[in-house]
């Protein structure tokens, strides 16, 4: 695992993950090289190829929030996933709270990961129209 700092991500592999998962087609890859520029991501690669990407926005001190954990469908289920989430919790390990919102098929997941389900707080979205 290495962040886009030791490696460079590039916006055209992490379409073809989002693809491969069937996310996000409306994203442009101009849109996604300006992600890439403000977001700590990390990638997972097999030979050359990104075979898993997450990142992380954060203010620096009190919160950050994990999003877009991806794992090529050829990938998955062989620990890929749990490297990356790893891998940023380490570059975050000064940050207060670590937040992400998942699919409930994924809380397992997570929790074994050491993120504990809310009982308190609801995800609510403003979705740009």
């Amino acid at each position: 695992m290495r962040t886009f700092k030791e490696k460079q991500i590039k916006a055209s592999e992490v379409m073809e993950l989002y693809k491969d998962a069937g996310w996000w087609n409306e994203r442009t890859e101009q849109d996604m090289e300006k992600m890439l520029s403000q977001a700590l991501a990390v990638g997972a690669w097999k030979n050359n190829t990104l075979i898993g990407f997450a990142r992380a926005i954060s203010d620096g001190i009190f919160r950050a929030y994990i999003e877009d954990v991806v794992i090529h469908s050829s990938y998955n289920r062989k620990g890929i996933g749990t490297q990356l989430i790893d891998k940023l919790s380490k570059e975050l390990s000064d940050i207060d709270v670590i937040s992400l919102f998942c699919e409930e098929d994924l809380i397992t997941f997570y929790s074994k990961n050491e993120f504990k389900k809310s009982k308190s707080q609801f995800v609510l979205h403003k979705v740009k129209r």
